[in-house]
């Protein structure tokens, strides 16, 4: 996880101040662009430059939305998180599953919730062998408008046009996300015969499980643009499967989504 110092800070308010844009200084600084937003408001509200109580910021009206990280928090989100609120919270609250197997993954989901909502602080909560990546804000209902009641299998999974913009420019990080929470690299095996005698031979593949037909389309429809050949798989009568095994696809898949670990 990244930890931008005083040093830097100050850099980019400096910029800022000057009249730089946002996007212009989280470029040349490789800030990601909603920590950039966030320190601007936070000077001016020091300042004195926004008058009135505290207003927290919606990333996606307000600021500058880091979409390379909400594409890959998107991805994770359509997998294993949900949002909720509960009667005592005033707040709705977002939580991504992690298995304890993955602790590299907890990092990176971390690390995104931070980069798309840089006002909010991000928590770990133990459950039985995973943590829930949990974090709170009122502006999760306008970052994802998918949530609804009942499972997401259970109704239409469609993304909003300015969502499909931002998987259009960010499909990797899109696919890792979906791979991240749903899916996973492998070794499959079979059988040859070569030469008369049955031989072993084994090839790394990448799978992706997902009960929603939508949220398996979209991911399916992500690959087709990208290039990447994939099939359908039925495993104990259940089609909900996608495989990816062709070498020049799982190269390509390996070079930008890799296993998790």
């Amino acid at each position: 996880m990244n930890f931008h110092g005083p040093e830097l800070r100050q850099k980019a308010l400096t910029l800022l101040r000057g009249g730089a844009r946002n996007a212009d200084v989280a470029r040349k600084l490789n800030v990601p662009a909603g920590t950039i937003s966030y320190w601007k408001h936070m000077d001016r509200a020091k300042r004195g430059e926004c008058p009135g109580a505290h207003r927290s910021l919606c990333p996606r009206c307000d600021g500058e939305l880091d979409q390379s990280a909400y594409a890959y928090l998107l991805g994770l989100y359509l997998g294993d998180g949900y949002i909720v609120q509960n009667r005592s919270m005033r707040t709705p609250s977002l939580s991504v599953t992690c298995a304890d197997s993955w602790p590299g993954l907890m990092d990176l989901c971390e690390e995104a919730m931070r980069d798309v909502f840089p006002e909010n602080s991000v928590c770990r909560v133990r459950r039985a062998g995973c943590r829930e990546v949990k974090m709170s804000s009122k502006h999760l209902w306008c970052l994802f408008p998918q949530h609804g009641p009942g499972k997401k299998h259970e109704r239409p999974i469609v993304l909003a046009s300015w969502q499909q913009e931002i998987v259009d420019a960010h499909p990797w990080d899109f696919v890792r996300g979906l791979i991240h929470s749903d899916g996973c690299r492998n070794m499959n095996w079979t059988t040859r015969v070569v030469g008369g005698v049955k031989k072993r031979y084994e090839y790394p593949r990448y799978w992706f499980t997902n009960v929603s037909d939508d949220i398996r389309q979209l991911y399916t429809d992500t690959l087709d643009k990208l290039g990447i050949e994939w099939k359908h798989c039925t495993r104990a009568g259940k089609h909900y499967n996608i495989s990816v095994a062709r070498r020049a696809s799982v190269a390509l898949m390996d070079a930008h989504v890799g296993p998790k670990y």
